[in-house]
């Protein structure tokens, strides 16, 4: 097995993200509505986890993201 590579993972979130927004949105119906809130969400958790600083500190994954407002 290879060695983690914490830093390819968190471009798999980046990717997964990108993903997201560009899924096809059902047309019409209440599956829309349901589909639409659930790519936000998907979309919110794939974009603050590829956005990470990572690090591994003796074999424990460290994310750290800043949910401050930037300026």
């Amino acid at each position: 097995m290879s060695e983690f590579d914490p830093l390819a993972m968190v471009k798999r979130f980046q990717t997964r993200a990108e993903s997201v927004k560009r899924r096809p949105i059902p047309p019409v119906g209440p599956d829309r509505g349901r589909f639409i809130e659930q790519a936000q969400v998907d979309f919110q958790d794939y974009a603050m986890l590829g956005d990470a600083e990572v690090s591994m500190d003796n074999g424990v994954i460290v994310l750290r993201i800043d949910l401050r407002a930037k300026p």
